[in-house]
């Protein structure tokens, strides 16, 4: 047990890796007011812009006259409003899945999930660089976790030959702080070989990718037998709250019974809800297949700036475009000479990357225009000089 705070903080800051928050007072577009200094926003999750569009700020409005502005409990009790079932239904059938049911966040989805479906003497593999609540939930759950190698389809098959019994196997969808995507089609190849499952977090490709939006298994032409478990969040990609998991009717109510951390938390505030069935309207729509036209604009023209600038960028062909650094002073060094430039990128060090790879998290957004874009470029060109 710690009992020394200060000792443990003091060395959190030796090693580079202590976080400090800002606080943000004013947001225009990606153009913001934080600790009271103008900058330009290049760490947010709001890939299509849609957190700001007068459409869902309208219904968030409109609902406030006709629910409580929160739910006042559990799902299970008295929480489960017209506007969350509703929601759920338009989830489900956005992502061509039986049903869906809501989660108050991706971290209590993913956790939820695997904690339900899994016991001891059953097994969890999932890619080395998976987000932490992938992590987390395999280790609530008491099962044998396993990690193979990044994207490495060798090692999972040999992992897999491996392991008796059932086997679950977990992967980011898109990487949260690489940006890669996910081999889905080889790792389906690998499920249909024998007795397990696939859930793919979707967080960072919900609305973003695929044709309609519907994310990275849309993207790759797969299905619900093909992925049986889908968890996407809806504070990325839809701009507002909270967090899904789609699948058959009866894996959804089996999360019902059994996922502790939705059973056991107040469900999101209907008014939320609300606001996020027009966010999910919108992505389906000419808008979202406009803003998801301007953001893969926005990417390329960052990737191939960055090449003639002789900058060596990670490979990712998605909103996340990481920047190699290793030290992670070295990181928190850069990062800090940007901000004093008036950019906000994140310095993502261990134990969020692994050690020696600290990175600058640089993500792109449909509201990003060209000369955005060239600002920060200079600035980088100065800054890694």
């Amino acid at each position: 047990m710690l009992t020394d705070f200060n000792a443990e903080l003091a060395l959190q800051q030796q090693q580079g890796l202590y976080r400090r928050r800002r606080i943000v007072e004013a947001v225009s577009g990606v153009e913001l007011i934080v600790d009271g200094k103008p900058c330009l926003n290049f760490c947010s999750n709001d890939y299509l812009g849609l957190s700001q569009h007068p459409q869902l700020k309208a219904a968030l409005q409109h609902a406030v006259s006709q629910y409580p502005l929160g739910s006042g409990s559990a799902h299970l009790i008295c929480g489960h409003s017209h506007a969350h079932h509703a929601l759920e239904e338009e989830l489900a059938a956005f992502t061509g899945r039986e049903k869906a049911v809501l989660f108050s966040t991706g971290y209590m989805a993913n956790v939820g999930v695997i904690s339900a479906l899994c016991e001891r003497g059953d097994w969890v593999l999932q890619d080395r660089l998976n987000h932490a609540s992938l992590l987390d939930g395999a280790l609530l759950s008491k099962a044998r976790l396993q990690r193979y190698r990044h994207r490495n389809m060798a090692d999972l098959k040999a992992k897999l030959s491996k392991a008796p019994g059932d086997v679950l196997l977990v992967s980011d969808g898109v990487f949260s702080m690489d940006g890669d995507l996910a081999p889905l089609p080889e790792m389906v190849g690998l499920t249909n070989t024998r007795n397990s499952l696939l859930m793919i977090d979707d967080a960072h490709g919900m609305a973003v990718l695929g044709r309609t939006g519907a994310g990275v298994v849309e993207h790759f032409e797969l299905a619900q037998q093909d992925v049986p478990i889908l968890m996407g969040t809806l504070g990325k990609g839809f701009g507002c709250f909270g967090a899904f998991v789609a699948g058959s009717e009866a894996l959804i109510e089996l999360l019902i019974q059994k996922a502790r951390s939705y059973i056991y938390t107040t469900a999101l505030p209907p008014t939320v809800c609300e606001a996020t069935r027009v966010s999910l309207r919108l992505v389906q729509g000419e808008i979202g297949a406009d803003k998801r036209a301007i953001l893969q604009q926005n990417i390329a023209y960052f990737k191939q700036s960055a090449r003639q600038i002789g900058l060596s960028l990670m490979p990712s062909d998605t909103a996340i475009q990481p920047l190699l650094i290793g030290d992670s002073q070295q990181a928190l060094a850069i990062s800090q000479q940007l901000w004093a430039r008036g950019l906000w990128v994140s310095a993502i060090r261990p134990p969020t990357v692994p050690k020696g790879q600290a990175r600058l998290r640089i993500t792109l957004s449909a509201l990003h225009q060209t000369q955005h874009i060239d600002t920060l470029l200079d600035a980088l060109a100065h800054c890694l000089q």
